[in-house]
Formats: C-alpha cells, structure tokens, sequence
C-alpha cells in the first residue's frame, strides 16, 4: 500500500508543479487554491509512504516521478521542447525510479 501512496503523492506533485504554471504568481485565485490542495495531499502521501518505505528510496521515487512527470506534461501539453537529449534524461530518471524501487527491499 506504501508503494501506491507514493505513486500517487508523485502524480500529485506532477499536478502541482505543472499547476504553478497556471497561477501567475499564485496571483489567480483558483489555480492557486487547486496547485496549494495539490502540494498538501502529496505531502500527507508521501509522509504517509515515509512509514513504511526508507526515506532516501520513497523520497527519491517521488522526486523522480514528479520530475520526470512535468517534463513530459511540459513537452507534450505546454509546448516545450522536445529533444532527443531531453527525452534520454527522462528516461534515465524512470531507470532511477525503478532502480531505487527494485533495490529498496520493500
């Protein structure tokens, strides 16, 4: 059950990230309410996976997931860039996060 606490505190961080986008500056009331609901509840997940999964792997999993996740979302949604370079780095993160899942013991 941690493992998917963790996923999802790492979609969640995903929404926040990308959210900020939509905030002005945290000067749009709405998006601003929508990307700080986002920040909580991926917090409250991911201490909740803290629980039972090593902090390093499950703050790594989520980091990564969160990172690799907004690249994609900015690339494919926002208009971003989209290289070969920076395709390769995001596949290099998921190899982490699998990595860090497959070595965690858990």
């Amino acid at each position: 059950m941690a493992w998917v606490l963790l996923v999802v505190a790492g979609l969640l961080e995903v929404g926040w990230s990308v959210g900020m986008k939509y905030t002005d500056g945290f000067t749009r009331l709405w998006p601003s309410v929508a990307t700080c609901l986002g920040i909580v509840a991926s917090m409250v997940l991911l201490a909740q996976a803290t629980r039972t999964l090593p902090i390093g792997t499950a703050y790594g999993v989520w980091v990564g997931i969160g990172a690799a996740g907004a690249a994609v979302v900015g690339m494919v949604v926002l208009g971003e860039p989209v290289t070969a370079a920076r395709i390769f780095f995001v596949c290099l993160l998921l190899v982490a996060v699998v990595g860090l899942k497959a070595t965690s013991g858990h």
